[in-house]
């Protein structure tokens, strides 16, 4: 999962560097001001509310001062190239870098070029590994697996565009090693079988699979991936693939809800299912800020 001090990807996760990482996040025992004097720059070239925001506030938190900067506000409209802004930034003596970039590998790429840690906080349709970190941690504390962080048993489906979804691939990869079983879920051009080669598996019958499931993570369709452009129409893709509440019914007694955001309510979840007693999509923004804090703390510290 780690990478000298670098958080790329969790395509090679480690079982135990994960469940010390969702141990250190659930704890919370980070010393006030501990990253005092140090500075994180947020480099997003992608719109975010969350996870800019709870790095935002996951630095301050530990207390190290924050730098932001977007696309729109920096010299990448004039040209400059990615790799270029990364040393200019690293040149002013930031301690870690956090990027959102629409490349696929982009995170990958600074970080074989800079000395200072750099956080994958979404690239491309490549990996997003503290969303799915903040995924885990939620799980884990609503099934009461928060003692060894053991998924064994569970049964977690991943519905909806997965095709397009970052946040997916985290997570497949993420809840595997932790010993889940992994089911993906959607229409056959968005969820296509050939992610059984991660070792999950896939169906497009959703009916069948939400009776069966501990977790089910609803994905937004991504529109502006080209995620939207295969549906025949909204009203049917949620018809045959969206949370209603009808099929909330069918769930187990104490299945839970997820998103990631941002939701497209009455596509892929009905809006009283989003805010019914089984959604932790809340929980799961709330651990974003503490999984963060975990993040930046090994990151710059160790």
């Amino acid at each position: 999962m780690w990478n000298d001090k670098h958080l790329i990807s969790l395509g090679k996760t480690d079982a135990t560097e994960a469940r010390v990482l969702l141990s250190s996040a659930h704890a919370d025992t980070y010393e006030c001001g501990i990253l005092a004097g140090k500075s994180v720059a947020n480099l997003f070239f992608e719109d975010s509310t969350r996870t800019r925001l709870s790095f935002s506030l996951a630095a301050q938190r530990l207390g190290a001062s924050v730098v932001d900067l977007t696309g729109k506000g920096s010299s990448l409209s004039k040209g400059e190239s990615l790799l270029d802004t990364a040393w200019t930034i690293e040149a002013m003596g930031v301690d870690a870098i956090v990027i959102r970039s629409s490349q696929s590998g982009a995170s990958d790429l600074i970080a074989r070029n800079v000395k200072v840690p750099i956080i994958n906080a979404g690239d491309g349709t490549h990996q997003h590994p503290t969303q799915a970190l903040a995924d885990a941690l939620t799980i884990g504390q609503s099934m009461n697996r928060t003692d060894g962080w053991d998924f064994r048993g569970l049964k977690i489906a991943i519905v909806g565009d997965v095709v397009t979804s970052r946040v997916a691939r985290s997570n497949v990869c993420l809840l595997q090693t932790l010993g889940a079983q992994v089911t993906l879920v959607g229409p056959s051009m968005m969820t296509p079988k050939s992610f059984e080669a991660m070792g999950c598996k896939v169906t497009h019958d959703l009916d069948k699979v939400v009776c069966e499931s501990d977790v089910i993570m609803m994905l937004r369709i991504q529109f502006e991936r080209g995620g939207g452009a295969v549906l025949a129409s909204k009203r049917s893709y949620h018809h045959e693939f969206g949370l209603t509440a009808q099929r909330a019914e069918q769930m187990k007694p104490d299945a839970i809800v997820m998103h990631p955001g941002p939701m497209n309510r009455g596509v892929e979840i009905a809006g009283d299912v989003a805010d019914g007693n089984r959604s932790v999509i809340l929980n799961q923004v709330t651990n974003g800020v503490q999984i963060r804090k975990a993040v930046l703390h090994h990151a710059m510290i160790g």
